[in-house]
């Protein structure tokens, strides 16, 4: 009678290849999740880059609404030195622990802003750059061209914004 008990009793669980399927389900999500997440977080780094560019575009169009030009230099646009108590600003550079230096210059035209990167992991090295162009409409407005690694800059496309990527890309 006891073995007519225990033959009836149904083992309950996983077997060994319902738990192996398991491990291989999640082992290929992780294998496209994890590259996708590295490349979201770089992004996201080149992203400050892009907002530390909006003070530098406000002085380029303050030295062109005053002087009827746009500056040459990082010097004429007011960017050389301190401003009080910011330690990180040294010569204009705006170095950071994303960006390693903001310039503006005259390549190629007057008012080009240049942001050179740190090192961001894979694709990014130190010293990639993106590059603002500034166009003047016939009104004064003052209107922006970012470029990466398809326009003047050297950031690969696919880690800069999507205003960025491309020639004719408008921001």
């Amino acid at each position: 009678m006891r073995n007519k008990a225990i033959a009836k009793q149904r083992q309950s669980g996983f077997t060994l290849i319902e738990l192996m399927i398991v491990v291989a389900i999640v082992g290929i999500l992780a294998s496209v999740a994890v590259p996708a997440y590295s490349d979201y977080t770089v992004r996201a780094k080149v992203t400050e880059a892009v907002s530390a560019v909006a003070p530098v575009k406000a002085s380029i169009a303050d030295y062109y609404y005053s002087n009827g030009s746009l500056p040459g230099s990082s010097d004429d646009a007011g960017l050389d030195g301190s401003p009080s108590g910011i330690d990180s600003v040294v010569g204009g550079s705006y170095a950071t622990d994303v960006i390693q230096s903001i310039s503006v210059g005259s390549d190629p035209s007057n008012g080009t802003i240049t942001v050179s990167l740190q090192e961001l992991g894979s694709g990014v090295s130190s010293g990639d750059t993106l590059v603002f162009i500034p166009n003047v409409g016939s009104n004064g407005q003052i209107t922006w061209d970012c470029d990466a690694a398809q326009g003047d800059g050297t950031l690969a496309d696919r880690y800069a914004p999507a205003n960025c990527r491309g020639d004719d890309s408008a921001t």
